[in-house]
């Protein structure tokens, strides 16, 4: 395998996470349990993330080293998940390159202007994506705080906790940088993708170099795994997707793909080198499970609108799967929520090793105590 070699004190490369129960599914392999993380973990419903948020906007926590580390450990202490998904936001890489963007309560990104005309697009991409390697200091500052104490972290197999890294893809940084903030059908963005191809070619380039650069970072400081999260590409046609966003969501996971670990075995010899697992998810992309597999990614993440055994005959045989609970079940009576557990686990077998999550993020009203018996569920149930 040709490409970049992390380093041997690396998670993957010293064998604190390589056999985790998390990258051991990512490559297609069933260990003693199913593993279980959640998307949205960190924060939103739990206690102690909203003590240590007050008085601090979301990006100002995001790029402050020791609480978007804090941030990310406290579900893996709580509910003892065995990974923990770095606390960030998409537009994070925007937002360091100098881009004018804040994030409103209750609303979401929102720019000082959208960007869905050539002038427009020219004036953000004449900003140099390479300008994010000088400024990812706190990046990788947190990630560094955030695996040291993951390293010491075993929750019952073995190995240290991993962590994955976290990056919007092209298409759903672009839906809100057309609109200059949040849509309900991201009109701006389909409208330029046709009206303007050389435009929407260029926005979807620096987005895929600017989320991948940013994905890389974290995997270089020590994540374990990489999830590109595409939120909207639910809005598009099969066609669209594949004509359109495809290419750049390849892109920018080509940052990643040439990263590899070599690990050594007990007597010193050098295993073959492994990449490192990339996972793919987006919402409402029932639609899109195959041509989303096709860009090279080991695991699909699968939403809650379509079970898991159909999601496996839409990728192909030998795929990874994650998911896919529906999240309003959290809020269920508590026979009607394991019941629903257990199906997804059921559903799951199909493939040739299941990552259980959510087919969304953690509602913030969810009671922790909720997430953290459905933890014990899947580890009791899949054993």
């Amino acid at each position: 395998m040709s490409g970049v070699i992390l380093s041997p004190q690396h998670p993957l490369s010293a064998g604190l996470t390589s056999d985790s129960r998390l990258v051991r599914a990512y490559r297609g392999e069933r260990s003693d349990a199913t593993p279980v993380w959640f998307m949205r973990q960190a924060g939103r419903s739990l206690p102690e993330y909203r003590d240590l948020r007050v008085g601090t906007r979301m990006l100002d926590a995001c790029l402050d080293p020791a609480m978007a580390s804090e941030i990310t450990l406290q579900p893996v202490r709580r509910h003892r998940v065995d990974a923990g998904i770095f606390f960030s936001d998409i537009v994070v890489p925007l937002k360091l390159v100098g881009v004018d963007v804040e994030i409103q309560p209750g609303r979401g990104p929102v720019f000082s202007r959208g960007y869905a005309d050539a002038a427009g697009v020219a004036e953000l991409t004449a900003i140099d994506p390479a300008r994010l390697d000088e400024a990812s200091g706190p990046i990788s500052e947190a990630v560094t705080l955030t695996v040291a104490e993951l390293n010491t972290t075993d929750h019952g197999a073995g190995t240290a906790t991993p962590l994955i890294g976290f990056a919007g893809a092209p298409f759903t940084l672009a839906a809100y940088l057309a609109e200059g903030g949040p849509s309900k059908d991201h009109l701006a963005a389909r409208t330029l993708m046709h009206a303007d191809p050389g435009a929407w070619r260029a926005l979807m380039d620096w987005t895929a170099e600017l989320t991948g650069r940013f994905l890389r970072t974290q995997v270089l400081a020590g994540a374990s795994a990489a999830q590109l999260f595409d939120s909207w590409a639910g809005a598009l046609s099969l066609t669209d997707y594949e004509t359109h966003v495809a290419p750049a969501s390849a892109a920018a996971l080509a940052h990643v793909h040439d990263l590899a670990y070599e690990t050594t075995d007990a007597s010193g010899a050098a295993a073959p080198a492994r990449s490192v697992p990339v996972v793919h998810f987006g919402v409402g992309t029932g639609e899109l499970l195959g041509a989303m597999h096709a860009i090279g990614v080991d695991t699909v993440g699968v939403d809650y609108r379509i079970p898991l055994d159909v999601a496996a005959r839409r990728v192909g045989e030998g795929v990874p799967l994650q998911g896919n609970l529906d999240p309003a079940l959290l809020a269920a009576p508590w026979p009607v929520l394991e019941a629903a557990v257990r199906e997804v686990l059921r559903r799951g077998e199909v493939a040739p090793a299941h990552v259980f999550n959510l087919g969304h993020g953690v509602p913030p009203e969810t009671d922790p105590t909720v997430l953290t018996r459905v933890v014990e569920l899947v580890h009791e149930a899949s054993a």
